[in-house]
């Protein structure tokens, strides 16, 4: 019988997010070789890998072979010897320029020219950590989340050398892990944390003016709008509400916050032409209006569905356990 041979890909930076990235590369079928800045290190978290594979099995969240899968897939090496004839190579060590450049020049070195290399960085700009590959033409962002084996969306954030090919090639092996990808232009933050922390940071802005704690805040935000991010995002949510709607209560918040909540031009643009969402049949998405029927009962079952969830789960042990009386 002919062996079928996998592909191989490499991982440098083995810790919590890197190895969380070797995991689930391993399970969509790769051979994975992780490396980190002593060998030691990367023999020791393999062997955490698999033990956690184990526990997550043990928990239901991996499949029954998952911690025999990693321990026959995953491999720690040298970073020579690790991106030497992978095809695809994720960068995921400490989040400072000078330490992924220099691993970033490890790596260029060591790699066949012609193999794609992504970063995990979170903030960094792609083109900046650019300067430091050769080649640079195969490189791009692949930015998983924390923690990477249950976070099912990655950003794709080329620079502005990256080969066009090399997008789709990323894309399918993403899409091997189970996860979801979306295209990002390089920008400070990307998306992902330009939307997280200006969340955070008008959340900050409440507290500090004493408009309400941070558990009544965090109690808002996953019991109401939270609630529907599972499901849709900000602009579904918004044509869906509707974008006159919108413009009223950007209209009102601009009574106390003129600057901090200036109606956004492109919202004043779709209302000025009346499209104002799912109920004209054009918005941000331009959902047809005969589909809005089927759209708010898979959105009110979406909801029930994870209200019996959360309540399956039960409230996240954050708060110190109730002492018995």
């Amino acid at each position: 019988m002919t062996e079928i041979s996998r592909p191989v890909y490499a991982v440098i930076g083995s810790g919590y997010m890197g190895g969380g990235i070797a995991q689930v590369l391993a399970l969509s079928g790769a051979d994975v070789r992780i490396a980190d800045v002593e060998i030691a290190i990367a023999q020791g978290n393999r062997d955490r890998l698999i033990a956690e594979a184990e526990q997550f099995t043990a928990d239901g969240l991996f499949p029954a072979d998952a911690a025999a899968v990693i321990a026959e897939r995953v491999t720690a090496a040298t970073i020579e010897d690790a991106v030497a004839g992978a095809s695809f190579i994720e960068e995921a060590v400490p989040e400072k320029i000078e330490i992924k450049h220099a691993t970033l020049r490890r790596i260029s070195d060591a790699a066949a020219p012609d193999a794609i290399i992504g970063s995990n960085t979170s903030t960094i700009l792609i083109g900046k950590l650019a300067e430091a590959v050769s080649h640079p033409e195969r490189f791009l962002g692949v930015h998983f989340s924390n923690p990477a084996p249950f976070i099912p969306g990655v950003e794709l954030i080329p620079h502005a050398g990256t080969d066009a090919a090399v997008i789709p090639v990323v894309e399918q092996i993403v899409a091997a892990t189970g996860k979801e990808t979306a295209r990002v232009k390089d920008a400070t933050g990307f998306v992902l944390n330009r939307l997280q922390y200006a969340l955070f940071h008008e959340a900050t802005q409440l507290v500090e003016e004493g408009v309400a704690t941070p558990e009544d805040i965090d109690t808002i935000v996953r019991t109401t709008f939270g609630f529907r991010l599972p499901f849709f995002g900000p602009f579904a949510i918004a044509d869906m509400a509707g974008l006159d709607v919108y413009a009223f209560c950007y209209a009102s918040l601009q009574t106390e916050f003129p600057e901090r909540f200036a109606t956004p031009q492109i919202l004043e643009d779709l209302v000025a032409a009346g499209k104002f969402g799912t109920k004209s049949g054009g918005g941000f998405l331009d959902v047809p209006a005969e589909r809005t029927p089927e759209l708010i009962a898979y959105r009110n079952k979406a909801y029930v569905a994870m209200k019996k969830l959360v309540d399956e789960l039960g409230p996240a042990p954050i708060h110190p356990a109730a002492e018995s009386r």
